[in-house]
């Protein structure tokens, strides 16, 4: 894991993945992907209004970003988080996708939405979440998962994410180490996971651990309090959840991002600026700012501060750097160009897999939540 020739404002400019307004490429951002300090670009619905102007923006933020490939992300899970429009192949929920009873049939829907993905311009899919759905009350996840035991949500979670890296489309498990038994929606406030460490073993951290072992290139963090296992920081900010339990215990060796800093679970707290040099330091490689430049630049300033003052925060920002950009390297953006990618989406691969799910949904041995 190399950030040989990379400048410190760059090394902290690769830890950064951010959100902008429109569908086109904002000069700012461009300007920013040029000079190397963001790490790529997750893009909305606010981003996508059809598919011609998707694989344009895809293709211009590969473009600026020149010679250090960029994450182009997107959610897409499919239910009521998918955000690319028709005629794109949208799954049901994963509740739904878990109810079909068969892996194989959800390892080739993914694989179907990774190809129509790849052929856009996307490498990263934020998806799947592989929280287990145990709380109904839980205003957050619900149908997302694929199911409310966490054999089932391995099992179908693992599918998801052979399908969609066999496509060339990195795959994100979230949000760890669990955001299924909690009633708040982090997006609003902090929820906290009040198990013990036996409890989250077998329930929560089970999909995760699987996933890991299985080659999951990617995991989303939760900001979530787990008291059993940092009793006073979001798990976002915790190097006992990020490094401790992940990195040394589970043995997870790919990018781990930061949910979004801007989200009010983490952003009533603290700045954006304590924020992200605190999840850095425990242990993120990737910093999800979805919306605010501003507030982007502003977490990269302190990044570049603090790793000029201590040179242990240094090593740490170049060795996040170094994970991210391998794993880009081995999987860099590659749009086919807006006209081909119009005739690679909702193509008959896609049709055929949609009519298989709902086949399998309709049949009488479904298997009911």
């Amino acid at each position: 894991m190399t950030t040989h020739g990379l400048s410190l404002r760059q090394i902290c400019g690769q830890l950064l993945v951010g959100g902008f307004d429109g569908d086109t490429l904002p000069a700012s951002y461009a300007a920013s992907l040029r000079a190397g300090l963001r790490a790529g670009a997750i893009l909305f619905r606010r981003n996508v209004p059809d598919l011609q102007r998707t694989a344009a923006l895809c293709e211009a933020i590969r473009d600026a970003a020149g010679e250090i490939p960029p994450f182009v992300a997107v959610d897409q899970e499919g239910g009521r988080v998918a955000r690319l429009p028709a005629p794109f192949l949208k799954l049901p929920p994963a509740r739904e996708l878990g109810r079909t009873g068969d892996p194989g049939l959800v390892r080739r829907a993914a694989a179907a939405v990774g190809a129509e993905l790849s052929a856009l311009g996307f490498n990263l899919d934020f998806a799947p979440v592989l929280d287990v759905d145990s709380n109904p009350a839980n205003p957050i996840i619900g149908d997302r998962a694929f199911g409310a035991d966490a054999a089932t949500v391995a099992r179908f979670g693992v599918a998801f994410i052979e399908g969609l890296q066999s496509a060339s489309v990195l795959a994100c498990g979230k949000h760890f180490p669990g955001h299924g038994d909690t009633s708040v929606d982090s997006h609003l406030a902090l929820p906290v996971v009040d198990h013990d460490r036996a409890r989250l073993d077998a329930v929560e951290l089970a999909p995760f651990r699987a996933a890991a072992k299985a080659g999951l290139a990617t995991m989303m963090t939760a900001h979530v309090v787990c008291p059993a296992l940092a009793p006073d920081v979001p798990a976002t900010l915790s190097a006992r959840i990020c490094t401790d339990l992940l990195r040394v215990e589970i043995g997870f060796g790919g990018v781990l991002f930061s949910d979004d800093l801007e989200m009010k679970a983490v952003a009533d707290r603290f700045s954006v600026e304590e924020s992200a040099v605190a999840a850095v330091r425990a242990g993120c490689d990737a910093l999800l700012v979805c919306s605010r430049e501003d507030w982007q630049d502003r977490a990269l300033e302190a990044l570049v501060r603090e790793a000029d003052r201590d040179p242990a925060f240094r090593l740490r920002c170049a060795e996040s750097a170094g994970r991210s950009l391998v794993l880009r390297r081995r999987t860099p953006p590659r749009p086919i160009g807006p006209k081909a990618a119009l005739e690679a989406v909702g193509g008959e691969a896609s049709r055929a897999v949609a009519a298989e799910i709902a086949a399998a949904l309709a049949a009488p041995g479904a298997e009911r939540s």
